[in-house]
């Protein structure tokens, strides 16, 4: 019975099995050397078997064998074949992608234990068995949002671990808000003096004074280039978020000569939208833009830029003499005209240097340039729809109500959480084929610790997942609950504190489906506060 999750597309059973034992040995080809070694420390810790591992390039008995093979070209960049046989277990892709996810597999073929990091009473085998699988969409991502809590390099490491095992492969990272700055910037270094600290946060939105918390932090350039080169090793994109116009309080605090009126300004101590935002009008704020840019673009090797793009309000734009004449100046129409001309001129500044902007669908004003890419969150599908059907725009999927992991478990049961559909209806395939994927935001303002992280993410994310990799007829419910038992145990040995099952859907609901029938670990104390 298949207890992998994501679900793979095709698998197999046959009978017997593969033990590991000191004789076991780890083949690879010289592309999987990386590969080799990350399988190895993986699985000797747990086991207390010393693994050895070497090149070879042909198959011996009692191994298994990494390797690179281009007929499986047909189950694409990121597909892999895997076999196990009593005598052996062959795992091979056409990219060493493939092979890292094809391990990925492999490990929950084996008891939870392989989790632990000392050696642990199991039977150690692996079901004898072929698996082909590859996924649904080329873009699965997870985004954090660190602009309004910092939760520090530790806990991002352990999240691209946590993504690899789910298959998951762009790490949207949010790295600028109104209530923090998190990236040094060597030319302007008021961005993380003044930027990265607020003195508070409003606990609710009903709040009428903030905590008396001060709340900071930031990355240095050598630690962000650390965690993009840990992400690369396990085939993660980091995609960097630098909010424009709006969302920049924290920017606009230490360098309020770049807004509209001069300040001065404060970083957000609450959550909203806020009516400074970058002047459009002056050419001072382009050459900083294109300045933080440039030591972004320094650090992170992404093909994907994130800009924002969303919730900007034109107030201060309506009453700026720059704006004003820059609206003039263009030809524009009004001030929403002035946002796709700002956004246009970034996307061309990024393009000139091979990448690529993204930003929230708000940014989908007429005349935006053919090569930005739009993250759909919330607003008319039809929208979207039209986009792909008349300009072939291609989109992120991330909508509000379905994929949003700081909604309460109230609102976004883990059933609604599986049952998002990520394609809008109607579509012709080459249409489909503009849907590069989707992504699973996690917004932090009441999300200030590792604990209330975990709890809010998982196992949503978990579900999530699935729909990102998994053919969605395959996808079903009660199979994934089934399924997601034994996955809850790993994420528990790896450190995780996901959601309780009595937590993740509502009573009434778990009786309807039937589910959640095998007694599971429950979370010992309530859950962490927000």
């Amino acid at each position: 019975m298949c207890n992998i999750i994501p679900l793979p597309v095709l698998y197999q059973p046959s009978l017997g099995y593969f033990p590991l034992t000191t004789e076991t040995r780890i083949q690879f080809d010289e592309s999987n050397a990386w590969n080799a070694a990350f399988l190895r420390n993986l699985l000797s810790p747990a086991t207390g078997i010393g693994l050895h591992s070497s090149p070879a390039d042909l198959p011996v008995e009692g191994a298994i064998r990494l390797h690179l093979d281009a007929t499986l070209a047909r189950l694409g960049q990121e597909g892999y074949r895997l076999e196990v046989r009593p005598g052996g277990v062959d795992l091979a892709a056409c990219t060493t992608a493939g092979v890292f996810y094809g391990f990925q597999t492999l490990r929950q073929l084996l008891p939870v234990e392989i989790e632990e990091r000392s050696p642990a009473q199991a039977n150690w085998h692996i079901p004898c068995l072929l698996i082909e699988d590859w996924p649904r969409f080329p873009w699965r991502g997870f985004m954090l949002d660190e602009g309004r809590y910092f939760h520090g390099r530790d806990t991002v490491l352990q999240l691209l671990d946590l993504m690899a095992l789910h298959k998951l492969n762009v790490f949207h990272w949010h790295l600028t808000e109104d209530q923090g700055w998190r990236i040094a910037v060597k030319k302007y270094p008021r961005l993380v003096e003044i930027g990265s600290h607020r003195p508070g946060t409003y606990r609710s939105m009903f709040s009428s004074r903030h905590d008396g918390c001060p709340h900071g932090g930031y990355y240095t350039r050598e630690e962000l280039r650390e965690i993009v080169a840990y992400a690369a090793a396990r085939h993660i994109t980091i995609m960097p978020e630098i909010e424009m116009p709006g969302h920049s309080l924290a920017a606009l605090a230490a360098y309020p000569e770049f807004s509209c009126t001069g300040g001065p300004f404060s970083v957000a101590t609450r959550f909203g939208i806020f009516a400074d935002i970058y002047c459009a009008g002056k050419e001072a704020t382009f050459s900083f833009l294109q300045d933080v840019l440039s030591e972004v673009l320094e650090i992170f090797p992404s093909p994907f830029i994130h800009i924002g793009g969303d919730e900007a309000p034109k107030k201060r734009w309506k009453a700026c003499p720059d704006c004003q004449r820059r609206i003039r100046k263009e030809g524009l129409k009004n001030e929403e005209a002035l946002q796709t001309w700002f956004t246009n001129r970034i996307a061309a500044w990024l393009e000139s240097r091979g990448r690529r902007l993204v930003g929230w669908n708000q940014v989908l004003g007429k005349g935006l340039a053919q090569g930005a890419v739009v993250q759909y969150w919330l607003g008319d599908l039809q929208e979207v729809s039209a986009a792909l059907k008349h300009e072939r725009r291609q989109f992120v999927m991330s909508a509000y109500l379905d994929t949003y992991l700081d909604h309460g478990y109230n609102l976004m049961p883990l059933s609604r959480a599986y049952r998002y559909e990520p394609l809008p209806a109607g579509l012709d395939p080459e249409e489909q084929s503009c849907i590069l994927g989707v992504e699973f935001p996690l917004w932090t303002e009441w999300v200030p610790s590792r604990a209330r992280l975990d709890y809010q993410a998982f196992p949503r994310l978990t579900a999530m997942a699935e729909t990102a990799w998994t053919p969605a007829g395959k996808k079903e419910l009660a199979d994934f609950h089934r399924r997601l038992e034994p996955f809850l145990r790993r994420l528990e040995l790896l450190g995780v504190r996901p959601a309780s099952l009595s937590e993740v859907e509502p009573g009434w609901l778990r009786k309807k489906l039937g589910v959640f029938t095998i007694p599971l670990p429950q979370r010992k104390t309530a859950p962490p506060a927000p």
